[in-house]
């Protein structure tokens, strides 16, 4: 499965924009190994209790997680997790 990254979270995973995971079953175990991978990355996206920080969206093919059931939303083999900060600004 992959995880697609915006600019602003790329030097984080080496200037990747797509980095491929082999866990899948939850959104958890693939941010699970995402953090294993690339440690920098993982505290990004997720707070010290491992939940999902407050001004990051992930979405599992197209649909927010948060409607899914979080980090227990189910993701499959072939699913695209795309992972977007949120953008402030007045």
């Amino acid at each position: 499965m992959t995880v697609l990254l915006p600019g602003p979270l790329r030097s984080e995973a080496g200037g990747a924009s797509r980095l491929t995971v082999t866990a899948s079953g939850t959104l958890r175990a693939v941010l699970d190994e995402v953090a294993d991978g690339w440690p920098r990355l993982g505290r990004r996206i997720r707070d010290e209790r491992g939940e999902l920080r407050r001004y990051v969206n992930v979405y599992v093919d197209g649909e927010d997680c948060r409607h899914l059931g979080g980090l227990d939303a189910p993701v499959g083999d072939a699913a695209e997790v795309q992972v977007l900060p949120s953008v402030a600004g007045g």
